[in-house]
């Protein structure tokens, strides 16, 4: 996989959304302990997910 290093002046910082309680919001919305139970969840995709070993 290749990756292009952007110069630290033209980085943006990126929003992250997610679903909580059937309304979308912005993580940065959620307070610091709600941040933190977010940054420790597990993700998975659905490929992954469905395939048995």
């Amino acid at each position: 996989m290749n990756t292009i290093q952007l110069p630290q002046e033209q980085r943006q910082r990126c929003e992250v959304w997610t679903r909580v309680m059937g309304y979308h919001r912005p993580v940065t919305a959620f307070n610091p302990g709600k941040q933190s139970e977010h940054r420790e969840r597990q993700h998975f995709t659905e490929a992954a997910a469905g395939r048995h070993e």
